[in-house]
């Protein structure tokens, strides 16, 4: 008998909708007016008499990578589906727009970049205070991430981990422990770039910064936060000099200065670690070493000294039996703990690029770097939805599902497609477990009014 029923099949359905929780997304992009920001912006690269919008192009795409595809076909499953998704475009014209905008480099960029960024200041202010600067701060993480290439790309090379591939570089905006975070970053670098190239993380944070609500774009409210790779002298003295000093919290090397520095900190100076919650970390203490008369204004050196796990090795830095980390950080009226605390929460930036690797990061299907940077933005867009969507309409553990638990639970549900009055309707499984998550986050996304 087997342990599954047998059940006989056709191909001659009708009224069946396949991922229409997708809907969610595309309500998404209505309540935000992502669309009609993303078809102004490409207003420039609409041929005469085209019949399909670049913008509507665009974020098709985004869209379907945002479902979980990962090459610019997969388009092909919104097609499927005009009911939900509308008129989409064939795979030719899709690929077309591409190139067109790969050819038009920076002007092409900086359009759909103001786009995302005009959007996310209204969407940051639906949001409120389930908004991603509800505290107050705004922190925004930067890191590199490894893309393998398994051909032959422009500017694909041996990496430092003697891969094979690309090393963008990328910053997120963490929503903190009650939800996930949004891309404001990717820069696509050759597979042998370097950790701790200042330039390239200038780049990256003048990037993010330009993405942020302009009140944000300067000032102390706003916190740049990088492991080691950004812990360099130009770095961090130009994120002291942007605006009004900005608030940074960056990695730094253990060099043999520091190491003597920890090895001179009295054990009275040592205070225990802290874990979310104000628990106490058993086997971890910090410490605030003097910066010297070298370090910039304002900056301050925290080190970290804690047990290793079982089984680690040390390295020739470590003191005492001790792993020790170091950062920088410029500010001032808060327990070294707490910034401790702090900086360590930069590890949230591994889920977001987890994330970002599930949602068409995995790798870069086209061959120029024009055309792969392209391809970044549209990942971007994709991640903004995904995080754009759980703010406005998700609440409780729902706003913390990850992309994959969104796709499997929410936008894989298929619905029945019923025209009434002259209207259609979707109605989803009554037995499927997360109807109501779906049909309740509709009504919220319903509730916000239409962009004019």
């Amino acid at each position: 008998m087997g342990s599954y029923p047998r059940v006989r099949v056709g191909g001659g359905g009708r009224a069946v909708v396949s991922q229409a929780g997708g809907v969610l997304l595309v309500e998404t992009i209505r309540k935000s007016g992502l669309d009609q920001a993303i078809s102004a912006a490409l207003a420039p690269w609409r041929k005469a008499r085209a019949v399909h919008d670049p913008g509507k192009i665009l974020l098709d795409v985004a869209l379907a990578v945002a479902l979980g595809g990962d090459c610019l076909a997969d388009v092909g499953m919104l097609r499927a589906e005009p009911a939900v998704f509308g008129a989409v475009a064939s795979d030719p014209t899709v690929s077309r727009l591409i190139g067109a905008l790969a050819s038009a480099g920076p002007k092409a960029l900086t359009a759909i970049r103001s786009a995302r960024a005009q959007v996310r200041d209204h969407v940051w202010e639906l949001a409120g205070r389930a908004g991603p600067d509800a505290g107050g701060q705004v922190i925004v993480d930067i890191d590199g991430v490894l893309v393998l290439a398994h051909s032959e790309k422009q500017d694909a090379t041996a990496t430092w981990k003697k891969t094979f591939g690309h090393h963008p570089l990328m910053g997120f905006v963490d929503h903190g422990p009650g939800g996930s975070g949004e891309p404001v970053a990717a820069l696509l670098r050759p597979g042998n770039a370097g950790s701790n190239t200042a330039a390239d993380h200038i780049a990256t944070a003048d990037l993010a910064l330009a993405q942020l609500p302009k009140k944000y774009r300067r000032g102390r409210q706003t916190l740049i936060r990088t492991d080691s790779g950004g812990g360099t002298h130009e770095f961090v003295a130009w994120l002291a000099k942007r605006g009004r000093w900005l608030s940074y919290s960056v990695g730094m090397t253990i060099t043999d200065a520091i190491h003597q520095a920890v090895l001179k900190v009295p054990a009275s100076a040592w205070t225990v670690a802290v874990e979310p919650g104000g628990a106490i970390r058993d086997g971890a203490w910090v410490a605030e070493l003097d910066a010297g008369s070298d370090c910039l204004k304002g900056m301050r050196l925290i080190v970290r000294k804690e047990r290793p796990h079982p089984g680690a090795q040390l390295r020739l830095t470590d003191a005492d039996g001790l792993r020790l980390t170091c950062f920088a950080t410029n500010t001032t009226g808060e327990k070294i703990e707490a910034l401790e605390l702090r900086h360590r929460r930069r590890a949230r930036a591994e889920d977001r690029i987890r994330n970002a690797r599930a949602t068409g990061l995995r790798n870069l299907p086209l061959h120029d770097a024009a055309q792969n940077q392209i391809w970044l933005e549209v990942i971007q867009i994709a991640l903004d939805l995904l995080a754009w969507m759980p703010v406005l309409a998700l609440t409780g553990k729902a706003r913390l599902w990850e992309p994959r638990r969104l796709r499997l639970r929410l936008f894989s549900a298929s619905a029945q497609l019923v025209t009434t009055a002259r209207r259609r309707h979707l109605r989803f499984a009554g037995h499927w477990p997360w109807t109501d998550v779906i049909t309740s986050a509709l009504a919220r996304l319903d509730a916000f009014p239409n962009p004019g």
